[in-house]
Protein backbone atom coordinates (compact mmCIF):
# COMPACT_ATOMS: atom_id res chain seq x y z
CA UNK A 1 0.00 0.00 0.00
CA UNK A 2 1.87 3.05 -0.38
CA UNK A 3 1.72 6.12 1.27
CA UNK A 4 -1.55 8.28 0.07
CA UNK A 5 -3.48 5.22 0.71
CA UNK A 6 -1.97 4.72 4.27
CA UNK A 7 -2.94 8.15 4.61
CA UNK A 8 -7.10 6.76 3.27
CA UNK A 9 -6.76 4.16 5.41
CA UNK A 10 -5.79 5.93 8.75
CA UNK A 11 -9.05 8.47 7.75
CA UNK A 12 -11.66 5.66 7.48
CA UNK A 13 -10.68 4.59 11.25
CA UNK A 14 -11.00 8.70 12.48
CA UNK A 15 -14.15 8.53 10.29
CA UNK A 16 -15.85 5.27 12.30
CA UNK A 17 -15.06 7.08 15.44
CA UNK A 18 -17.04 10.06 14.69
CA UNK A 19 -19.77 8.27 12.74
CA UNK A 20 -20.18 6.30 16.27
CA UNK A 21 -20.63 9.62 17.94
CA UNK A 22 -22.82 10.81 15.88
CA UNK A 23 -25.12 8.30 16.25
CA UNK A 24 -24.56 8.65 20.21
CA UNK A 25 -25.83 12.51 19.11
CA UNK A 26 -21.90 13.30 20.59
CA UNK A 27 -21.30 15.46 17.61
CA UNK A 28 -24.06 17.78 15.48
CA UNK A 29 -24.80 17.03 11.67
CA UNK A 30 -22.91 20.00 10.66
CA UNK A 31 -19.64 18.28 12.59
CA UNK A 32 -19.79 14.82 11.41
CA UNK A 33 -20.51 16.76 7.82
CA UNK A 34 -17.23 18.47 8.06
CA UNK A 35 -15.54 14.82 8.77
CA UNK A 36 -17.77 12.44 6.40
CA UNK A 37 -17.80 14.84 3.60
CA UNK A 38 -14.66 14.84 2.12
CA UNK A 39 -14.22 11.10 2.35
CA UNK A 40 -17.56 10.69 0.05
CA UNK A 41 -19.66 9.49 3.03
CA UNK A 42 -23.04 11.51 4.45
CA UNK A 43 -25.76 10.54 7.04
CA UNK A 44 -29.69 9.93 5.61
CA UNK A 45 -31.95 11.82 7.85
CA UNK A 46 -32.72 9.97 10.70
CA UNK A 47 -29.15 9.86 11.56
CA UNK A 48 -28.84 6.24 11.67
CA UNK A 49 -27.71 5.23 8.53
CA UNK A 50 -25.61 6.52 5.77
CA UNK A 51 -24.60 6.26 1.97
CA UNK A 52 -21.27 6.30 0.44
CA UNK A 53 -20.22 7.78 -3.11
CA UNK A 54 -17.48 5.74 -4.98
CA UNK A 55 -15.12 7.86 -6.83
CA UNK A 56 -15.44 6.03 -10.09
CA UNK A 57 -13.16 8.16 -12.20
CA UNK A 58 -14.73 9.61 -15.06
CA UNK A 59 -17.60 6.91 -14.98
CA UNK A 60 -15.06 4.13 -16.05
CA UNK A 61 -16.43 0.80 -14.62
CA UNK A 62 -13.59 -1.88 -14.85
CA UNK A 63 -14.75 -5.60 -14.06
CA UNK A 64 -13.03 -5.79 -10.82
CA UNK A 65 -14.90 -2.81 -9.83
CA UNK A 66 -18.19 -3.92 -11.08
CA UNK A 67 -17.69 -7.65 -9.01
CA UNK A 68 -16.93 -5.57 -5.80
CA UNK A 69 -20.15 -3.37 -5.95
CA UNK A 70 -22.01 -6.20 -6.55
CA UNK A 71 -20.17 -8.22 -3.81
CA UNK A 72 -21.19 -5.06 -1.85
CA UNK A 73 -24.60 -5.40 -2.21
CA UNK A 74 -24.73 -9.20 -1.57
CA UNK A 75 -22.52 -9.28 1.77
CA UNK A 76 -24.97 -5.98 2.54
CA UNK A 77 -27.97 -7.12 1.55
CA UNK A 78 -28.26 -3.86 -0.16
CA UNK A 79 -31.44 -3.35 -2.61
CA UNK A 80 -30.66 -0.61 -5.17
CA UNK A 81 -27.84 1.03 -6.44
CA UNK A 82 -27.83 4.79 -7.30
CA UNK A 83 -26.32 5.73 -10.98
CA UNK A 84 -25.13 9.98 -9.97
CA UNK A 85 -25.34 12.83 -12.46
CA UNK A 86 -21.61 12.86 -12.14
CA UNK A 87 -20.87 9.33 -13.36
CA UNK A 88 -20.65 7.58 -9.62
CA UNK A 89 -22.19 4.77 -8.10
CA UNK A 90 -23.79 5.34 -4.59
CA UNK A 91 -25.17 2.90 -2.21
CA UNK A 92 -27.57 3.92 0.97
CA UNK A 93 -29.09 2.59 3.80
CA UNK A 94 -25.78 1.58 5.63
CA UNK A 95 -24.72 1.37 9.02
CA UNK A 96 -21.19 3.23 9.71
CA UNK A 97 -19.28 0.04 10.11
CA UNK A 98 -20.63 -1.44 7.31
CA UNK A 99 -19.75 1.84 5.46
CA UNK A 100 -16.28 1.89 7.08
CA UNK A 101 -15.77 -1.55 6.17
CA UNK A 102 -17.15 -1.53 2.41
CA UNK A 103 -14.24 1.63 2.19
CA UNK A 104 -11.52 -0.26 3.45
CA UNK A 105 -11.75 -3.31 0.80
CA UNK A 106 -12.54 -0.76 -1.96
CA UNK A 107 -9.24 0.99 -1.10
CA UNK A 108 -7.36 -2.60 -1.93
CA UNK A 109 -9.35 -2.36 -5.43
CA UNK A 110 -8.26 1.11 -5.87
CA UNK A 111 -11.92 2.24 -6.00
CA UNK A 112 -11.64 5.46 -3.57
CA UNK A 113 -14.35 7.54 -1.71
CA UNK A 114 -11.95 10.48 -0.77
CA UNK A 115 -12.94 13.48 -2.66
CA UNK A 116 -16.31 12.74 -3.24
CA UNK A 117 -17.96 15.42 -1.04
CA UNK A 118 -16.08 18.00 0.59
CA UNK A 119 -14.63 21.18 -0.51
CA UNK A 120 -12.26 19.15 -2.98
CA UNK A 121 -12.41 18.25 -6.77
CA UNK A 122 -14.65 15.89 -7.49
CA UNK A 123 -15.20 13.19 -10.18
CA UNK A 124 -13.91 14.41 -13.68
CA UNK A 125 -16.61 13.90 -16.05
CA UNK A 126 -16.61 13.25 -19.42
CA UNK A 127 -18.70 12.39 -22.26
CA UNK A 128 -19.50 9.23 -21.83
CA UNK A 129 -18.98 8.35 -25.74
CA UNK A 130 -15.86 10.24 -25.67
CA UNK A 131 -13.56 7.69 -28.17
CA UNK A 132 -16.58 6.09 -29.86
CA UNK A 133 -18.48 9.13 -30.55
CA UNK A 134 -19.88 9.72 -34.18
CA UNK A 135 -18.24 13.14 -35.22
CA UNK A 136 -16.23 13.57 -32.17
CA UNK A 137 -12.93 15.67 -32.16
CA UNK A 138 -10.86 13.10 -30.32
CA UNK A 139 -10.95 11.01 -27.01
CA UNK A 140 -10.45 12.89 -23.89
CA UNK A 141 -10.82 9.48 -21.77
CA UNK A 142 -6.91 9.39 -20.99
CA UNK A 143 -6.77 13.45 -20.14
CA UNK A 144 -9.13 12.72 -18.11
CA UNK A 145 -7.46 9.91 -15.94
CA UNK A 146 -4.73 11.79 -15.73
CA UNK A 147 -5.95 15.16 -14.25
CA UNK A 148 -7.96 12.50 -11.74
CA UNK A 149 -4.52 10.97 -10.59
CA UNK A 150 -3.05 14.82 -10.52
CA UNK A 151 -6.02 15.09 -7.86
CA UNK A 152 -6.19 11.96 -6.13
CA UNK A 153 -2.28 12.22 -5.38
CA UNK A 154 -2.91 15.03 -2.91
CA UNK A 155 -6.43 14.92 -2.40
CA UNK A 156 -5.67 15.25 1.58
CA UNK A 157 -3.51 18.18 0.89
CA UNK A 158 -6.11 20.51 -0.26
CA UNK A 159 -7.59 23.21 1.47
CA UNK A 160 -10.19 24.49 -1.14
CA UNK A 161 -13.27 27.44 -0.02
CA UNK A 162 -15.93 24.63 -1.80
CA UNK A 163 -15.65 21.80 -4.35
CA UNK A 164 -14.08 22.02 -7.62
CA UNK A 165 -16.19 20.40 -10.80
CA UNK A 166 -14.08 19.41 -13.86
CA UNK A 167 -15.37 18.52 -17.42
CA UNK A 168 -14.01 17.11 -20.41
CA UNK A 169 -16.42 16.94 -23.96
CA UNK A 170 -14.98 15.45 -27.20
CA UNK A 171 -17.28 17.00 -29.34
CA UNK A 172 -19.61 20.12 -29.39
CA UNK A 173 -22.31 18.55 -28.25
CA UNK A 174 -20.63 18.94 -24.53
CA UNK A 175 -22.40 15.85 -22.82
CA UNK A 176 -19.99 16.43 -20.08
CA UNK A 177 -21.07 19.91 -19.23
CA UNK A 178 -17.74 21.64 -19.36
CA UNK A 179 -19.67 25.09 -20.65
CA UNK A 180 -21.66 24.53 -16.76
CA UNK A 181 -18.94 23.65 -14.35
CA UNK A 182 -16.32 25.53 -12.83
CA UNK A 183 -13.16 24.12 -15.44
CA UNK A 184 -13.96 22.97 -18.63
CA UNK A 185 -12.57 21.65 -21.50
CA UNK A 186 -13.58 20.70 -25.14
CA UNK A 187 -12.32 19.08 -27.94
CA UNK A 188 -11.33 20.75 -31.01
CA UNK A 189 -9.08 21.04 -34.34
CA UNK A 190 -7.99 23.35 -36.45
CA UNK A 191 -6.10 22.57 -39.73
CA UNK A 192 -5.56 19.19 -38.04
CA UNK A 193 -4.15 20.12 -34.79
CA UNK A 194 -6.24 19.11 -31.86
CA UNK A 195 -6.26 21.61 -28.89
CA UNK A 196 -8.72 22.32 -26.37
CA UNK A 197 -11.31 25.12 -26.02
CA UNK A 198 -11.22 25.71 -22.20
CA UNK A 199 -14.27 27.75 -20.18
CA UNK A 200 -14.02 29.14 -16.83
CA UNK A 201 -16.16 29.90 -13.61
CA UNK A 202 -19.48 28.07 -14.33
CA UNK A 203 -21.72 26.36 -12.33
CA UNK A 204 -25.18 24.70 -11.40
CA UNK A 205 -26.90 25.58 -7.73
CA UNK A 206 -28.31 28.42 -6.56
CA UNK A 207 -27.26 31.62 -8.76
CA UNK A 208 -26.07 29.58 -11.53
CA UNK A 209 -23.92 30.71 -13.95
CA UNK A 210 -22.56 29.74 -17.65
CA UNK A 211 -18.50 29.32 -17.98
CA UNK A 212 -16.67 32.13 -19.40
CA UNK A 213 -14.55 31.01 -22.46
CA UNK A 214 -10.95 31.78 -22.49
CA UNK A 215 -9.68 33.21 -25.58
CA UNK A 216 -6.83 30.84 -25.99
CA UNK A 217 -6.03 27.30 -27.41
CA UNK A 218 -5.21 25.09 -24.48
CA UNK A 219 -2.78 22.28 -25.80
CA UNK A 220 -3.62 19.33 -24.55
CA UNK A 221 -0.45 17.67 -23.26
CA UNK A 222 -0.57 20.94 -20.85
CA UNK A 223 -3.94 20.16 -19.53
CA UNK A 224 -2.95 20.07 -16.18
CA UNK A 225 -0.83 23.80 -16.10
CA UNK A 226 -4.68 25.10 -16.52
CA UNK A 227 -6.06 23.09 -14.16
CA UNK A 228 -3.08 23.99 -11.50
CA UNK A 229 -3.96 27.70 -12.50
CA UNK A 230 -6.89 27.25 -11.52
CA UNK A 231 -6.72 26.07 -8.35
CA UNK A 232 -4.29 28.64 -6.93
CA UNK A 233 -6.91 31.25 -8.30
CA UNK A 234 -9.70 29.25 -6.49
CA UNK A 235 -7.52 29.46 -3.30
CA UNK A 236 -6.50 32.80 -3.56
CA UNK A 237 -9.59 34.31 -4.32
CA UNK A 238 -12.64 32.12 -3.24
CA UNK A 239 -14.75 32.98 -0.02
CA UNK A 240 -13.47 30.95 2.87
CA UNK A 241 -16.03 33.05 4.91
CA UNK A 242 -19.51 32.78 3.07
CA UNK A 243 -19.71 29.17 2.03
CA UNK A 244 -22.98 30.56 0.01
CA UNK A 245 -20.70 32.77 -2.14
CA UNK A 246 -17.81 30.07 -2.14
CA UNK A 247 -17.80 28.76 -5.74
CA UNK A 248 -15.69 29.76 -8.48
CA UNK A 249 -18.27 31.36 -10.36
CA UNK A 250 -18.71 34.02 -7.68
CA UNK A 251 -15.32 35.60 -8.29
CA UNK A 252 -15.71 36.92 -11.57
CA UNK A 253 -18.99 38.13 -10.35
CA UNK A 254 -17.10 39.87 -7.61
CA UNK A 255 -13.81 41.09 -9.45
CA UNK A 256 -15.21 41.45 -13.17
CA UNK A 257 -14.73 38.99 -15.48
CA UNK A 258 -11.84 40.85 -17.53
CA UNK A 259 -9.77 41.34 -14.16
CA UNK A 260 -11.05 37.29 -13.03
CA UNK A 261 -9.30 36.12 -16.54
CA UNK A 262 -6.32 38.98 -15.68
CA UNK A 263 -5.65 37.18 -12.06
CA UNK A 264 -5.79 33.79 -14.25
CA UNK A 265 -3.22 34.67 -16.52
CA UNK A 266 -1.05 35.71 -13.54
CA UNK A 267 -1.49 32.40 -11.93
CA UNK A 268 -1.04 30.27 -15.13
CA UNK A 269 2.35 32.00 -15.79
CA UNK A 270 3.61 31.33 -12.22
CA UNK A 271 2.56 27.50 -12.82
CA UNK A 272 4.45 27.11 -16.01
CA UNK A 273 7.37 28.92 -14.47
CA UNK A 274 7.49 26.83 -11.36
CA UNK A 275 6.45 23.13 -12.35
CA UNK A 276 6.48 20.80 -14.96
CA UNK A 277 3.51 19.19 -15.51
CA UNK A 278 3.12 18.55 -18.99
CA UNK A 279 1.68 14.70 -19.65
CA UNK A 280 3.19 12.29 -22.22
CA UNK A 281 -0.42 11.71 -23.71
CA UNK A 282 -0.82 12.83 -27.76
CA UNK A 283 -4.29 13.32 -28.76
CA UNK A 284 -5.01 12.03 -32.16
CA UNK A 285 -8.11 13.26 -34.24
CA UNK A 286 -10.36 10.89 -34.23
CA UNK A 287 -12.04 9.37 -37.83
CA UNK A 288 -15.78 9.25 -38.82
CA UNK A 289 -16.78 7.09 -41.82
CA UNK A 290 -18.69 8.64 -44.63
CA UNK A 291 -20.66 5.50 -44.52
CA UNK A 292 -21.70 2.53 -42.58
CA UNK A 293 -23.20 -0.64 -42.47
CA UNK A 294 -24.43 -0.91 -39.07
CA UNK A 295 -28.06 -3.48 -39.47
CA UNK A 296 -29.48 -1.85 -36.14
CA UNK A 297 -31.33 0.99 -35.81
CA UNK A 298 -30.35 3.36 -33.33
CA UNK A 299 -33.23 4.35 -30.47
CA UNK A 300 -32.62 5.93 -27.11
CA UNK A 301 -31.49 2.74 -25.66
CA UNK A 302 -28.77 1.93 -28.96
CA UNK A 303 -26.17 4.25 -30.59
CA UNK A 304 -24.03 3.54 -33.35
CA UNK A 305 -20.23 4.23 -32.96
CA UNK A 306 -18.10 5.32 -35.04
CA UNK A 307 -16.62 1.85 -34.94
CA UNK A 308 -18.93 0.36 -38.09
CA UNK A 309 -20.79 -2.20 -36.66
CA UNK A 310 -20.15 -1.45 -33.66
CA UNK A 311 -22.73 -0.76 -30.71
CA UNK A 312 -23.43 1.05 -27.37
CA UNK A 313 -26.81 0.24 -25.34
CA UNK A 314 -28.02 2.87 -23.20
CA UNK A 315 -29.07 1.25 -19.65
CA UNK A 316 -31.38 4.02 -17.67
CA UNK A 317 -32.83 2.31 -14.38
CA UNK A 318 -35.45 4.51 -13.37
CA UNK A 319 -34.52 7.63 -11.81
CA UNK A 320 -31.42 6.06 -11.94
CA UNK A 321 -32.30 3.38 -9.27
CA UNK A 322 -31.27 0.17 -10.60
CA UNK A 323 -31.91 -3.31 -8.43
CA UNK A 324 -28.74 -5.13 -7.17
CA UNK A 325 -30.05 -8.00 -9.16
CA UNK A 326 -30.34 -6.01 -12.34
CA UNK A 327 -26.87 -4.22 -11.81
CA UNK A 328 -25.34 -8.17 -11.44
CA UNK A 329 -27.52 -9.28 -14.52
CA UNK A 330 -25.63 -6.65 -16.45
CA UNK A 331 -22.25 -6.90 -14.64
CA UNK A 332 -22.11 -10.90 -15.46
CA UNK A 333 -22.70 -9.98 -19.03
CA UNK A 334 -19.67 -7.42 -19.13
CA UNK A 335 -17.86 -9.71 -17.90
CA UNK A 336 -18.79 -12.69 -19.78
CA UNK A 337 -17.82 -10.58 -22.97
CA UNK A 338 -14.81 -9.55 -22.81
CA UNK A 339 -14.81 -6.60 -25.41
CA UNK A 340 -17.69 -4.73 -23.54
CA UNK A 341 -17.06 -1.70 -21.64
CA UNK A 342 -19.22 -0.23 -18.95
CA UNK A 343 -19.38 3.90 -18.67
CA UNK A 344 -21.62 5.64 -16.18
CA UNK A 345 -22.89 9.02 -17.42
CA UNK A 346 -24.39 12.89 -16.78
CA UNK A 347 -27.60 11.40 -16.99
CA UNK A 348 -27.93 8.57 -14.48
CA UNK A 349 -27.32 5.58 -17.12
CA UNK A 350 -25.00 3.60 -18.07
CA UNK A 351 -23.10 2.83 -21.77
CA UNK A 352 -22.06 -0.65 -22.29
CA UNK A 353 -19.90 0.07 -25.21
CA UNK A 354 -17.99 -1.92 -28.06
CA UNK A 355 -20.86 -4.16 -28.89
CA UNK A 356 -21.54 -6.27 -31.84
CA UNK A 357 -25.04 -6.52 -33.19
CA UNK A 358 -25.18 -9.95 -31.76
CA UNK A 359 -23.97 -8.69 -28.45
CA UNK A 360 -26.36 -5.78 -28.63
CA UNK A 361 -29.73 -7.82 -28.97
CA UNK A 362 -28.42 -9.58 -26.48
CA UNK A 363 -27.82 -6.45 -23.71
CA UNK A 364 -30.68 -5.08 -24.70
CA UNK A 365 -33.03 -8.69 -24.18
CA UNK A 366 -31.25 -8.69 -20.58
CA UNK A 367 -32.25 -4.91 -19.70
CA UNK A 368 -35.78 -4.53 -21.15
CA UNK A 369 -37.65 -4.67 -18.30
CA UNK A 370 -35.51 -2.72 -16.15
CA UNK A 371 -34.23 -0.22 -19.00
CA UNK A 372 -36.45 2.85 -19.49
CA UNK A 373 -36.98 3.48 -23.32
CA UNK A 374 -38.73 6.79 -24.16
CA UNK A 375 -37.59 10.62 -23.19
CA UNK A 376 -39.54 10.88 -20.25
CA UNK A 377 -39.09 7.46 -18.45
CA UNK A 378 -35.85 8.48 -18.84
CA UNK A 379 -36.18 11.60 -16.97
CA UNK A 380 -33.31 12.12 -13.90
CA UNK A 381 -33.67 12.84 -10.48
CA UNK A 382 -31.46 12.96 -7.49
CA UNK A 383 -31.93 10.54 -4.61
CA UNK A 384 -34.48 13.57 -2.30
CA UNK A 385 -36.66 12.91 0.46
CA UNK A 386 -36.84 10.83 2.45
CA UNK A 387 -33.32 9.79 2.09
CA UNK A 388 -31.24 12.61 1.59
CA UNK A 389 -30.56 15.20 5.03
CA UNK A 390 -30.94 18.53 3.19
CA UNK A 391 -33.22 17.49 0.59
CA UNK A 392 -36.99 19.48 0.42
CA UNK A 393 -39.03 17.11 -1.69
CA UNK A 394 -39.64 13.47 -2.69
CA UNK A 395 -37.69 14.21 -6.33
CA UNK A 396 -37.77 10.53 -7.35
CA UNK A 397 -41.75 9.76 -6.22
CA UNK A 398 -42.56 13.04 -8.58
CA UNK A 399 -40.80 11.43 -11.52
CA UNK A 400 -42.77 7.71 -10.56
CA UNK A 401 -46.55 9.77 -10.19
CA UNK A 402 -45.79 11.35 -13.57
CA UNK A 403 -44.95 8.24 -15.13
CA UNK A 404 -47.69 6.10 -13.27
CA UNK A 405 -50.43 8.83 -14.33
CA UNK A 406 -49.51 9.34 -18.59
CA UNK A 407 -49.59 4.78 -18.72
CA UNK A 408 -53.08 4.78 -16.16
CA UNK A 409 -54.46 6.98 -18.25
CA UNK A 410 -53.14 5.65 -21.80
CA UNK A 411 -51.31 8.67 -22.57
CA UNK A 412 -48.94 8.95 -25.54
CA UNK A 413 -45.32 9.65 -24.44
CA UNK A 414 -43.97 9.72 -27.95
CA UNK A 415 -43.57 13.91 -27.60
CA UNK A 416 -42.92 14.23 -24.01
CA UNK A 417 -39.00 15.87 -23.14
CA UNK A 418 -36.93 14.23 -20.27
CA UNK A 419 -37.66 15.87 -17.25
CA UNK A 420 -34.87 16.80 -14.49
CA UNK A 421 -35.94 16.79 -11.05
CA UNK A 422 -33.83 18.37 -7.96
CA UNK A 423 -35.59 17.89 -4.69
CA UNK A 424 -33.71 21.32 -3.66
CA UNK A 425 -32.36 24.26 -5.37
CA UNK A 426 -28.61 22.51 -5.15
CA UNK A 427 -29.46 21.04 -8.43
CA UNK A 428 -27.83 17.65 -7.85
CA UNK A 429 -31.20 17.23 -10.56
CA UNK A 430 -29.61 19.41 -13.06
CA UNK A 431 -33.05 20.86 -13.14
CA UNK A 432 -31.47 24.09 -14.79
CA UNK A 433 -30.14 22.53 -17.84
CA UNK A 434 -33.03 20.62 -18.92
CA UNK A 435 -35.61 20.91 -21.43
CA UNK A 436 -37.81 20.90 -18.50
CA UNK A 437 -36.72 20.91 -15.09
CA UNK A 438 -38.33 20.99 -11.29
CA UNK A 439 -37.12 21.74 -8.48
CA UNK A 440 -38.70 20.89 -4.79
CA UNK A 441 -39.71 23.48 -2.31
CA UNK A 442 -42.49 24.29 0.34
CA UNK A 443 -45.18 27.22 -0.62
CA UNK A 444 -47.99 28.61 2.24
CA UNK A 445 -51.26 28.24 -0.41
CA UNK A 446 -54.01 29.27 1.33
CA UNK A 447 -53.53 28.58 4.59
CA UNK A 448 -51.85 25.50 4.42
CA UNK A 449 -48.26 24.51 3.58
CA UNK A 450 -47.95 22.47 0.45
CA UNK A 451 -45.43 20.46 -1.62
CA UNK A 452 -44.48 22.21 -4.67
CA UNK A 453 -41.84 22.66 -7.12
CA UNK A 454 -40.66 25.45 -9.05
CA UNK A 455 -40.61 24.68 -13.19
CA UNK A 456 -38.06 25.42 -15.15
CA UNK A 457 -37.96 25.15 -19.47
CA UNK A 458 -35.82 25.47 -22.39
CA UNK A 459 -32.39 24.45 -20.50
CA UNK A 460 -30.29 23.07 -22.95
CA UNK A 461 -25.99 22.63 -23.11
CA UNK A 462 -23.45 22.38 -26.41
CA UNK A 463 -19.90 24.40 -27.19
CA UNK A 464 -22.30 26.43 -29.21
CA UNK A 465 -25.77 27.02 -26.94
CA UNK A 466 -25.63 27.15 -23.57
CA UNK A 467 -28.96 28.07 -21.51
CA UNK A 468 -30.01 28.04 -18.12
CA UNK A 469 -33.87 27.36 -18.14
CA UNK A 470 -36.31 29.73 -17.12
CA UNK A 471 -38.15 30.01 -13.86
CA UNK A 472 -42.32 30.21 -15.38
CA UNK A 473 -43.18 29.46 -11.60
CA UNK A 474 -44.48 27.27 -8.81
CA UNK A 475 -46.83 23.95 -9.42
CA UNK A 476 -48.43 21.86 -6.72
CA UNK A 477 -46.07 18.67 -6.60
CA UNK A 478 -50.07 16.77 -6.80
CA UNK A 479 -50.82 18.52 -10.04
CA UNK A 480 -47.72 18.06 -12.03
CA UNK A 481 -48.55 14.63 -12.92
CA UNK A 482 -52.17 16.11 -14.39
CA UNK A 483 -49.95 18.92 -16.09
CA UNK A 484 -47.47 16.47 -18.18
CA UNK A 485 -50.44 14.83 -18.61
CA UNK A 486 -52.46 17.61 -20.69
CA UNK A 487 -49.37 18.56 -22.32
CA UNK A 488 -48.93 15.19 -23.99
CA UNK A 489 -52.09 15.44 -25.25
CA UNK A 490 -51.37 18.99 -26.73
CA UNK A 491 -48.08 17.90 -28.47
CA UNK A 492 -49.78 14.63 -29.53
CA UNK A 493 -52.55 17.13 -31.41
CA UNK A 494 -50.19 19.37 -32.62
CA UNK A 495 -47.93 16.35 -34.02
CA UNK A 496 -44.89 18.68 -32.16
CA UNK A 497 -42.37 17.55 -30.32
CA UNK A 498 -41.84 19.57 -26.92
CA UNK A 499 -39.12 21.62 -27.88
CA UNK A 500 -40.71 22.52 -31.59
CA UNK A 501 -44.37 23.48 -29.45
CA UNK A 502 -42.70 25.63 -26.85
CA UNK A 503 -41.48 27.56 -29.73
CA UNK A 504 -44.01 28.20 -31.87
CA UNK A 505 -46.65 27.59 -30.12
CA UNK A 506 -45.69 29.37 -26.68
CA UNK A 507 -48.40 31.50 -26.25
CA UNK A 508 -50.62 27.80 -25.99
CA UNK A 509 -47.72 26.67 -23.58
CA UNK A 510 -47.51 29.40 -21.39
CA UNK A 511 -51.32 29.27 -21.37
CA UNK A 512 -51.53 25.81 -20.44
CA UNK A 513 -48.64 26.35 -17.55
CA UNK A 514 -50.29 29.36 -15.85
CA UNK A 515 -53.55 27.04 -15.44
CA UNK A 516 -51.06 24.99 -12.98
CA UNK A 517 -49.11 27.76 -10.80
CA UNK A 518 -50.15 28.36 -7.53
Amino acid sequence: MNKQDEILKLEISKLREAGHKFVNKEISVGDFKGISGGMGVYAQRGGQDFMIRFRTNSGLMSIDHLELIKNFTEKYEIEDIHFTTRQAIQLHHLKIDDICDIMETALEHKLYTRGGGGNYPRNVAISPMSGVEKGEIFDVTEFALKISEYFMNRITEYKLPRKLKVALSSSDRDAAGATINDLGFIAAQENGEPFFRMYLAGGLGNNPGISIPYDKKVAPKEILYYIEAMINLFIAEGDYNNRAKARTRYIPRRMGIAEFLAAYEKHLIKVKEEKNLDLDIKAVLSETQEEYSHNLEENLSLVHQRQDGLYTVIIHPLNGQISSKDFEKVAVFIKENKNAEARLSMTESMYVRNLNEEQAKVLLEITDKFRQKTKIQQSMSCVGIPTCQIGIEQSQTLVKNILEYIQKNNISEENLPSVYVSGCQNSCGRHQVGDMGFAGGKKRVGDKIEDVFDIYIGGMVSREKTILGTKLGTMLMSQIPEFIGELAIELEKSNMDYRKYITEKNENFMELVKKYLV
